[in-house]
């Protein structure tokens, strides 16, 4: 059940236009966790939008089948990074800059730092290429907060309990590379990320996040 509660008004001045992403690994539990989060800012008066990478939108809902379909196996790095920020600058144009500039809370589940995790290396693909794309993309529109959930690879494939998709499908030490590139990510950029342990219970990974957000707000306000 969702907990009802009143925020300090300071806090949710500072929450309104707030870009807030939650990414990590495949079963991480984000996308539990991002829905979770808004659910709760939502019944404490923090107004929201939720939105998915790729997706959430009529055009990006279709490059996302495209981008995860197994039979598209031939698809060059290079040309899936750019399908993915093809789905964010829709998104971005269509759904994150309009609410943010409504003073609504964005939650986005997965963003660019995805691309810097999955993508990096790839034929070469190099940090600053995949950001300065992402730049184009998004207008320059980075978020105010990243928090990544983190969690041994073995145990976050074991939690899915369904068909793989074309990504999933990759070896456990793909997957691996891309926890650790999560993970430089945060290092390298201490005062943006935020690295929660996600091999908890759904509780307590969500007030770790609750509290991250709380400061987030804090530090806005």
């Amino acid at each position: 059940m969702t907990r009802r509660m009143n925020l300090d008004s300071r806090i949710v001045s500072g929450l309104a236009g707030a870009f807030v992403v939650l990414d990590g690994p495949e079963g991480c539990g984000k996308t539990t966790q991002a829905r979770r989060l808004a659910e709760r800012l939502a019944s404490a008066g923090v107004a929201c939008a939720l939105v998915r990478d790729p997706g959430s939108t009529r055009i990006g809902e279709q490059i996302r089948r495209i981008l995860l379909e197994p039979e598209h196996r031939e698809m060059a790095m290079r040309c899936e990074m750019l399908l993915y920020m093809a789905a964010r600058a829709q998104m971005t144009s269509e759904l994150i800059r309009p609410a943010l500039q409504a003073g609504k809370l964005v939650i986005c589940d997965r963003f660019i730092s995805s691309t810097l995790a999955y993508q990096l290396g790839g034929e070469g693909l190099t940090a600053a290429e995949i950001r300065a794309v992402g730049d184009v993309a998004t207008g320059g529109r980075w978020p105010d907060l990243t928090i990544i959930l983190d969690m041994p690879v073995e145990a976050s494939l074991a939690r899915l309990q369904r068909s793989r998709d074309r990504i999933e499908q990759r070896g456990d030490e793909y997957h691996r590379r891309v926890r650790q590139n999560y993970l430089d990510q945060a290092a390298a950029d201490p005062a943006g990320y935020r690295v929660i342990a996600a091999d908890r219970t759904v509780d307590d990974v969500h007030a770790s996040i609750w509290a991250e957000v709380m400061a987030l707000g804090a530090r806005r306000s």
